[in-house]
């Protein structure tokens, strides 16, 4: 979206509109977005289905395979064991002797084979895990940037990284615990209690199933009640980290007003709420492992007791209560970190939601199936009876009308709230207008794809936000394939070359973060340098010198006229000196155009801007006296 960036910040004049649509909400919507566990894990197929992931298909179907085998195995192994041990019970033959070693040597080998295929397993999904993460954080990342305008004003970048960021990473524990945990322990409980039914009672099946049943329905209620307990814990987690970027971002802010007690004391209080939900959380967890603990040593019991009488009654040998044994030993691996698991489970879906949530929002602003592009433009900027106006507000655009032919310079004025940044935003199209139309070229902006029509667009706001890149990045960030003859040519007629040069590091100098490290007046110059470099047909100027000194504001002027020549040019100026050669002023109160006319012609008029102009030229001239004064004193 070229120019989102800037526009997000100066083009901001007000609310959501009265059709906001879902992504205007706040982050907190994001957050309430529902779902479920079964919702998660078809997420999670629907996402290794893509055809992204084709090439990951034998690998998926291996890691499956090696599972299976890997609970085949474990299942296998304590029989052999068993046998082993009976033999050497048995007597002390060498045939039986050698029969009980080789026994043992297969035990060993079964065994590191169940420890081992799960390793290979993990090694060979790697790739595919981390391939699926990255398909969803871009997929989220590019959604998000999708969003309409008033998603990007009310969202918090840092909550909303963190929303990526643990949706993606669910992904990979999602799949491991669910595919490659939980339901093979379930294939190998199965296994397990139909070998103790057939080769030794079926009792010891009964405890078997009756132990792990009463482990996993602790664990699952447990965990559920763990799971408001978690989600509180989020919160918390999300309002501490937004928090502090909120804080350090706008650290100039904090400085100016002196509130770094303040934004302390602010942000040890969303660390203290942190804190208070996980020491919640870590109570809660000691109970559910204390719990299982104690269900399972009650099943080991009761398995032994069972084996135990069979032994008395000459059912079973040594060697058998050894197997069972280790049988459930076996499953009680796996199991052991069952609430450890599920608990990760429960909140990779929870992170999952919040993910499908954010992926769920539609722009308030799209693209229609049928929209054309705008493969050229001459700028031919029409409003034909525009109206629209901001949730909560009575007064909006009413009713607006204009015309700017190709290289005509239009200019907008009027009191804060008139509508004038307004009307930029829906020529940018960030609004659909309630009525009427805006036209470039002819061509309806809703009936154009959102791309096309801001590529024909530049934009030199109050606030040129920069990226914490080189110079050399932030003007190239309109065409990034320009050539080095390309930008010198935008820098030097942005009147930005010298400086660049003049830099111990030159084109490479990094900015800063938003730009910091440059003043005021340089980067409007690298704006302005910026667009020219785009070279689009109609060049938008919103109050582009009003934040400047006179002599700053002197020089990005002279800028601001070379960019502007051969170009169509809307302006919101604050300053009207600096509107002074434009074809026509349209003068703006509370939505409507109340005075048009050349700068002559409204001064002679003596209507509204005549009264705006006298006022600002009397305010200019009282400026240096009451310098002089506030000096003198």
């Amino acid at each position: 979206m070229p120019y989102g960036r800037n526009a997000s910040r100066v083009l901001s004049g007000g609310p959501m509109s009265p059709h906001a649509s879902p992504d205007t909400a706040d982050h907190d919507r994001i957050e309430s977005a529902s779902g479920g566990l079964g919702a998660a894990f078809g997420h999670i197929l629907k996402l290794l289905s893509r055809p992204e992931l084709k090439r990951w298909r034998p690998v998926m179907v291996l890691a499956l395979l090696l599972t299976i085998a890997a609970k085949l195995i474990a299942v296998a192994a304590p029989l052999v064991l068993g046998s082993a041990i009976n033999m050497l019970g048995a007597g002390g033959s060498d045939a039986l002797l050698q029969a009980s070693l080789l026994a043992l040597a297969a035990f060993v080998g079964l065994r590191f084979a169940s420890s081992g295929l799960p390793q290979l397993r993990d090694a060979l999904f790697s790739p595919v895990s981390q391939d699926a993460q990255r398909l969803a954080a871009v997929d989220a990342f590019g959604h998000a940037q999708s969003l309409s305008l008033n998603f990007h004003q009310t969202r918090r970048a840092g909550a909303l990284n963190r929303i990526i960021e643990r949706g993606a990473s669910s992904i990979d524990y999602l799949i491991r615990f669910l595919a490659f945990n939980i339901g093979p322990t379930f294939i190998e409980l199965f296994l397990a209690a139909i070998v103790l039914g057939v080769a030794y009672d079926w009792w010891l099946s009964l405890v078997a199933i009756a132990t792990v049943g009463g482990y996993v329905l602790f664990t699952v209620l447990l965990t559920e009640f763990r799971v408001k307990q978690r989600r509180a814990l989020n919160k918390a987690d999300t309002e501490w980290r937004a928090v502090s970027v909120d804080t350090m971002t706008n650290f100039e802010t904090v400085k100016a007003f002196a509130a770094e007690r303040r934004e302390t004391a602010r942000y040890d209080g969303a660390i203290r709420d942190y804190s208070r939900h996980y020491v919640r959380t870590t109570t809660s967890l000691a109970g559910l492992n204390a719990g299982q603990e104690l269900i399972m040593n009650t099943g080991l019991f009761a398995m032994l007791a069972v084996a135990a009488w069979q032994v008395s009654l000459d059912g079973m040998q040594v060697g058998d209560v050894t197997a069972v044994m280790l049988l459930l030993f076996n499953l009680y691996r796996p199991l052991n970190i069952l609430g450890w698991a599920w608990r990760e489970i429960k909140q990779g879906a929870v992170d999952l939601e919040k993910l499908r949530g954010l992926m769920s929002m539609q722009p308030e602003v799209a693209d229609r199936p049928d929209a054309s592009t705008l493969e050229t433009a001459r700028g031919h900027v029409v409003f034909e009876g525009v109206s629209f106006a901001h949730s909560g507000r009575d007064v909006g655009i009413d009713k607006v009308s204009f015309e700017v032919s190709p290289g005509q310079q239009v200019a907008l004025v009027g009191a804060s709230g008139a509508g004038k940044s307004t009307l930029l935003k829906l020529l940018f199209r960030f609004y659909d207008t309630a009525s009427g139309r805006v036209l470039i070229d002819g061509h309806d902006v809703q009936d154009l794809t959102q791309e096309s029509l801001r590529t024909h667009l530049g934009l030199v706001p109050q606030d040129v936000v920069l990226f914490n890149d080189t110079i050399r990045q932030n003007i190239a960030y309109g065409r990034p394939d320009a050539s080095e003859d390309a930008l010198r040519d935008a820098a030097r007629r942005a009147q930005l070359l010298d400086f660049i040069e003049s830099l111990p590091e030159g084109w490479d100098t990094r900015v800063g973060e938003r730009g910091l490290k440059l003043s005021g007046g340089e980067k409007q110059r690298v704006g302005i340098a910026r667009v020219i470099l785009r070279d689009p047909a109609i060049l938008v100027l919103d109050e582009a010198t009003s934040a400047l000194d006179t002599a700053t504001e002197q020089a990005v002027q002279a800028a601001l006229e070379e960019a502007s020549r051969g170009r169509t040019v809307l302006t919101v100026a604050h300053r009207l000196s600096t509107i002074r050669k434009a074809d026509e002023i349209l003068v703006l109160e509370q939505g409507r155009v109340v005075e048009r006319g050349s700068f002559s012609k409204l001064l002679e008029r003596k209507g509204l801007f005549a009264e705006m102009w006298h006022r600002q030229v009397e305010t200019e001239a009282a400026a240096p006296a009451a310098a002089a004064q506030e000096t003198a004193s």
